[in-house]
């Protein structure tokens, strides 16, 4: 298909002549996502919130999102967004890293940026508890890191890599869609592998990685059952796997796991994975009170023996209990969670009622 013409686009008499011009403003502006698309007006996500960037702005055409879409891609990508319809990958500016995605839609294309933060921050300065420190430690098993799109996983996850990077003296790699945070290597050597860039798959990146004398390794993303077995196996071998899933808490990720192996593996697989699993870090952004950005609920799982016999057992509704007696040992509940912003103030009970697991105890909140 040919494609479509470009045009000029311009604010307050503006030209605005190369997609960096926006994301240097989002990025002043602390906007998490910023979307150019054809049909509508240019907006960002802030606080959580899809937000237009600016007032009285003109209408996005098919030739403006063209004209942006060339503006910042390689002929090689351009090619592929020609061919296939869609292209997305880490964009590095000057200014800044973004993971990019631009498709071809009905009227015209989408941009699409999440803009990433430069500095990697450790896992007190996201205000995460000193105890999924303790996950750092271990030198094998499953460590993972669930949440919806944009709850902060890759940060997290960055910050445990970098908390290993700098304390232990090990080979970590890290294989992701694409790479985002740059961690340079400290006492450790460690190595990023881009999926599609330098890699077609995360299945065949972590068959590769297995055979690159790794101790740690990172996947962006299990999704399928293919990566999910290796991760296992490989969590099971002697290497130390941290990985993400989009899951909202502890017993559903288990089950997400668990429920794509094929009926006739279940029995063995809960067996490998009570075994392997060091926690579970399940997490979301929510809006503050205020206005004034977004604070991080968690809910928190580490094995324990009761954890791995209802792993075991096949009892994963039951996992709500044990994290709640187990808070001595740094476990945590997502509506405990909840329940310590909403007494802080920190976010409003309407909230909380829509993230929280348990509506009849936070029903009581809603008008708050």
């Amino acid at each position: 298909m040919e494609p479509l013409p470009t045009a000029e686009y311009s604010y307050n008499g503006v030209q605005i002549t190369h997609v960096d011009q926006f994301l240097q403003y989002a990025q002043s502006a602390e906007a998490s996502d910023m979307h150019l698309c054809s049909g509508a007006q240019p907006t960002w996500r802030r606080c959580g919130n899809i937000e237009v960037m600016f007032p009285d702005a003109e209408y996005l055409t098919a030739g403006h999102t063209r004209m942006l879409a060339e503006s910042f891609l390689s002929p090689e990508r351009l090619a592929q967004l020609d061919a296939q319809g869609d292209v997305d990958f880490a964009y590095e500016a000057t200014f800044g890293r973004f993971r990019a995605s631009v498709i071809r839609q009905r009227v015209g294309y989408d941009l699409v940026f999440r803009i990433i933060h430069a500095k990697l921050r450790t896992l007190t300065e996201l205000g995460l508890p000193d105890s999924l420190k303790s996950l750092t430690q271990f030198h094998n098993g499953l460590v993972l890191v669930t949440g919806p799109v944009g709850s902060g996983k890759s940060t997290t996850l960055a910050a445990l890599v970098d908390a290993i990077n700098q304390e232990r003296n090990d080979h970590i790699i890290t294989l992701e869609d694409p790479i985002e945070y740059l961690i340079p290597s400290a006492n450790c050597h460690v190595t990023q592998r881009e999926v599609r860039t330098h890699t077609k798959s995360f299945a065949a990146a972590l068959r590769g990685a297995l055979r690159e004398d790794p101790d740690v390794i990172m996947v962006g993303e299990m999704r399928d059952l293919e990566t999910i077995q290796l991760a296992i196996s490989a969590s099971e071998t002697g290497h130390l796997v941290l990985g993400t899933l989009h899951t909202g808490n502890a017993a559903r990720t288990l089950d997400r796991v668990l429920d794509v192996f094929p009926s006739d593996q279940r029995d063995q697989i809960r067996v490998m994975v009570s075994e392997s699993l060091r926690g579970i870090v399940s997490q979301q952004l929510i809006p503050r009170a205020d206005g004034q950005g977004r604070v991080l609920a968690l809910e928190v799982l580490t094995n324990n023996s009761a954890v791995a016999n209802l792993i075991r057992d096949g009892k994963t509704f039951m996992l709500p209990g044990v994290i709640q007696t187990g808070k001595r040992a740094g476990m945590k509940l997502m509506d405990d969670s909840l329940t310590e912003l909403l007494e802080a103030g920190l976010i409003t009970g309407a909230e909380a009622y829509v993230r929280c697991e348990q509506k009849t105890l936070f029903r009581k909140y809603m008008n708050s």
